[in-house]
């Protein structure tokens, strides 16, 4: 699936003034992960499975 298909939102821990921002969509099996700061079309993205997804987002919050 291309990243212009997915479905896009916004991390919940990015804030309004910039900083570090982080778009995921999810797909069955597949988290997709971007940088919400660069431009769609130019980003890359990270594919993660939803165990790992779970992972880091636990390792994240901290």
């Amino acid at each position: 699936m291309s990243a212009e298909a997915l479905q896009w939102f916004k991390s919940t821990y990015s804030g309004s003034e910039g900083g570090q921002c982080l778009e995921v969509a999810v797909t069955p099996g597949v988290i997709h992960v971007r940088d919400s700061k660069q431009d769609p079309e130019d980003s890359a993205t990270m594919q993660l499975s939803p165990g790992t997804w779970v992972k880091f987002a636990e390792f994240a919050a901290g």
